[in-house]
Formats: C-alpha cells, sequence, structure tokens
C-alpha cells in the first residue's frame, strides 16, 4: 500500500496537543475487514495489499513506514460537566495527503493504553468496532458527512467490558479528529497557545478565512453553519447520536463517535436508546438543541481571540449564536419540504401546515418516520394506519397542495428519503452473527445494500419491513 503521510498537526501545533504514542502490541492479528472502496479514494492501491502486513499495519504490531503516532489531548463538556479526556484507546497515526491533495487523519481505535486512559484498557471490543464500521459506512451511503473505516483487525485478545468479547483494532479516516473538546482543552489548560490551535484549524478547514478582518468571530459562525447542516441531516433520516458531547462535535462538520447511535423508527421526538442517557438529554428530537449549546461552549472557549475587549467578544459572539434557532429553523423546514415532495414555489403556509399536521399525525399513531416518505412516494403499500381517514383527508390536501406537479414531487422525494437505513434489529442482527457465530455474510449484505440506499432495488424488501414492536426495550451502549 502506498502511505503518503505528512504531520501538520504534530509539526504546527505546540507538544501540548499531543503525546507521541506507540500502539501496543496484540497477539495475533487478523484481517477481518477491509474498505477496497474508500482505500482506493486514499490512493493506497488495496489491489496490492499483502493481508499479514496490513493485519500488522492496522493492529498497531507494524508502524507504517513515515507515520508518526501520537495521542491527541483535548477536554469535553460530557453530559453538561466539563472534564478533561483525550485519546484513551486511539492513535492517530498521521495524514494521508492523496494525489489530489485531500488531507485524512489515519487513526488506529482500539490500540491499547496512552497517557489519557484514565485507567481504561485501551482495548475495543470485536462488536463496537464492527458497530462503527456498519454504521459510518451506512452514513456515507446516506450522502451524510461522517467519519469513515478502512478496517477492522481482530487482536486475538480478549476485552473484559460487562462481559468478556474479542478484541478488535479499527482504523478510522476523517478529515481531521480535531474537536469542540479540542478548543475547550486549550482555554482552559493552555489559553496562550489557543491562537495556534485557531490558526492551524482555519488553514486545514477553513482556508477563506484567512481573508477575515474578524476570524475567530467568522470561524465561530462557520462551524456553526457547519453543525446546522450535519444536524439537519441527521434528522432527515431519524439518527439519534446518543452522545452529544462536545468532544464529539467535529471542528470540520463531521459525524464523529458511533458508540450508543441509534436509528429512529417509531416517530417521537422524545426517542432516545441510549443506556447512557437516562433523563434524555441526547434525544432525537432535542439533537438541535444540543448543537446550540455545543456551539456556545466552542465559543467560550475562543472568546479571548474573538476581540481583546471581553464585553465585545461577548455581544459578538451573542450575535452569532443568537442567529442558530432561526437559522437551523429554516434549514430543518427546507429538508422536511423536500422528504414531502414540495418545490419551493408552493405557498409556504400551507406546506408548514401539511408538515406539522403530519408529524402530529405521526407522534400519535406510532407511524415509522422512514416509511411513512416511502408510502407516500409510493414505494410501499399503503395499508394499516394508513387507511385511516384523518390520514386519507391530509393525503388528500397535500397532493392539492402542487395538483400536476407529481412526477417533480416524487423526483424530489426520491433524492431526500432512503428506502432503508440501518435499522436498530437489523444492525443487532449482524452484530450477533459475526461476533457470535463467525459470520459475516448478513453484515456484508447490510454493507452492500447501503452503497445506495436511494435507489429501487427488489432485494430492500427485507430492510425495509419494520417488525410489530419494534425497538421495545431496546438499548445502546457506549462500548467502551
Amino acid at each position: 500500500m502506498n502511505f503518503h503521510f505528512d504531520h501538520s498537526y504534530c509539526q504546527r501545533l505546540p507538544k501540548d496537543f499531543f503525546i507521541p504514542t506507540n500502539p501496543t502490541p496484540v497477539p495475533n492479528p487478523s484481517v477481518l475487514l477491509f474498505n477496497d472502496n474508500l482505500a482506493r479514494e486514499l490512493d493506497l492501491s488495496p489491489g496490492n495489499k499483502d493481508l499479514e502486513e496490513a493485519a500488522a499495519f492496522f493492529s498497531g504490531n507494524k508502524l507504517i513506514p513515515g507515520s508518526m503516532p501520537i495521542a491527541q489531548a483535548y477536554a469535553g463538556h460530557q453530559f453538561g460537566n466539563f472534564t478533561m479526556l483525550g485519546d484513551g484507546r486511539a492513535i492517530l497515526l498521521g495524514e494521508q495527503i492523496t494525489k489530489t491533495g485531500i488531507r485524512f487523519d489515519i487513526q488506529l481505535k482500539g490500540s491499547g493504553q496512552t497517557a489519557f486512559s484514565r485507567g481504561g484498557d485501551g482495548r475495543a471490543t470485536l462488536r463496537a468496532m464492527l458497530r462503527e464500521y456498519l454504521i459510518s459506512e451506512a452514513m456515507a451511503g446516506l450522502k451524510i458527512p461522517t467519519t469513515r473505516s478502512l478496517a477492522v483487525v481482530k487482536t486475538g485478545a480478549k476485552v473484559y467490558r460487562e462481559e468478556v468479547h474479542e478484541g478488535a483494532v479499527l482504523t478510522r479516516i476523517a478529515s481531521s479528529h480535531i474537536r469542540v473538546g479540542t478548543f475547550e482543552f486549550a482555554h482552559r489548560f493552555v489559553p496562550k497557545e489557543s491562537s495556534f490551535l485557531m490558526d492551524y484549524v482555519i488553514e486545514r478547514h477553513y482556508p477563506d478565512l484567512n481573508l477575515s478582518k474578524s476570524r475567530a468571530r467568522d470561524l465561530l459562525e462557520e462551524v456553526m453553519l457547519r453543525q446546522i447542516d450535519l444536524i439537519v441531516q441527521w434528522m432527515r433520516i431519524g439518527f439519534i447520536h446518543g452522545v452529544m458531547n462536545t468532544d464529539n462535535m467535529s471542528i470540520a462538520g463531521e459525524t464523529i463517535d458511533y458508540g450508543p447511535c441509534s436509528f429512529m423508527n417509531t416517530y417521537h421526538p422524545d426517542t432516545v436508546f441510549s443506556s447512557i442517557d437516562v433523563q434524555g438529554r441526547y434525544a432525537y428530537g432535542n439533537q438541535p438543541h444540543i448543537a446550540h449549546w455545543n456551539i456556545a461552549c466552542f465559543a467560550g472557549s475562543i472568546l479571548s481571540m474573538i476581540h481583546e475587549e471581553k464585553e465585545v467578544a461577548i455581544e459578538m459572539a451573542k450575535e452569532v449564536l443568537n442567529s442558530f434557532p432561526t437559522i437551523y429553523e429554516e434549514k430543518w423546514q427546507a429538508m422536511m419540504f423536500k422528504k414531502l415532495g414540495f418545490s419551493n414555489e408552493a405557498d409556504l403556509q400551507q406546506r408548514k401546515n401539511s408538515l406539522f399536521t403530519l408529524l402530529d399525525w405521526m407522534t400519535k399513531n406510532k407511524a415509522d418516520y422512514t416509511n411513512t416518505f416511502l408510502v407516500l412516494q409510493g414505494d410501499m403499500p399503503m395499508k394499516g394506519i394508513y387507511l385511516k381517514e384523518d390520514f386519507k383527508e391530509w393525503f388528500d390536501h397535500w397532493q392539492s397542495i402542487e395538483k400536476g406537479n407529481e412526477k417533480d414531487r416524487i423526483n424530489i422525494m426520491r433524492e431526500n428519503n432512503p428506502l432503508i437505513i440501518p435499522r436498530n434489529h437489523l444492525v443487532e442482527k449482524a452484530l450477533d452473527e459475526a461476533c457470535l457465530e463467525n459470520d459475516l455474510s448478513f453484515f456484508e449484505q447490510m454493507l452492500e445494500v447501503f452503497n445506495n440506499p436511494y435507489r429501487q432495488n427488489a432485494a430492500y424488501e427485507l430492510f425495509m419491513k419494520v417488525p410489530e414492536n419494534i425497538d421495545v426495550g431496546y438499548k445502546t451502549f457506549c462500548g467502551t
């Protein structure tokens, strides 16, 4: 494989932001999954890979030539409480530079203890790493900005949690692993070095801001806009992150950390499945509010760089933060209008009435979020609750809003409504078979269908069916 490593993070930031750390060797590494398509995007020439060498590289047993392994320092608000964190079980090998000059982090997750492990073993379970591989690749297929998964390597060692599990290492690819929590770390612990971090982030992710006369203020706005766009996309497909701590909010605007994540089947804004989110802080409907809260934490961490006078800086930050609800609402509504197939020419108030009436109906009737839109666009039969009189009345009115525009309406809907999502029960089935029976066939089938989850395909029927009492008692776990 052809690695072209650079190490701008180490070379441009002070040493307080990382600690050189080698992965801890494992007894018997073997490649379980390798993402050939992603490898090609990274210019790694996957066809030339040696599986034994790949197992050594992606387990951390052998350092990839040119790599410079580090554990990154960061902090974060976890369920609202600030704490020092850092890479406790992940090691950044370096930044792969593609032939077109695009930069990607290559990180090993589950590669052993670091100075930030806080008493943990630095390892990861096979089940948790397979979950991240599956969901992150599904999110990419669903056209959601996300970190990606290049490989899963079994370690041949046991990992002890509530039960004994097989160990694994995931190779994670990201635009970068810089988080809101990285800025919080700088602000709290090395404030004099915060400007280095801001300069680096602007150069790497927001180079146009180099021309700005108020770079920190404008960085706050740009990060906020990317987060709004990301959350709107989560809401579009019913994705629930499950642990939206500030250390899990990427400055690049990608979905990162697939621990207790899940997907909403039965529609309700209060839906939450994370076993550690007992108060529903990170419920489906709360995600935009938490994103706003996290961005406020980001603003607090760069306040001194927004303006030298604190009161002026506060007012400048408030101006940006106060725009969040309106911008989010406009973008969310625009997205939901596309799910309903409305053009921008349709009467705005009629569009709003139609949307909110449908959401109320879905809540009261415990309708499936994904499949309701498939019923509307004719990709699923109209039966069961969709034969109720109140739904038929709504349906007739919805169709009347842009009468004669049915073809364009369906085209818009099919671009925005996936036929399939990673249904929780199917994800668990794939993980059970892979981990308990050493059978990856269904797991790989799920990966295959997420190559294009918007394309009509008879093979998708299994993935579109919703069992009765779906998700009753279902819980997800962070895997640490």
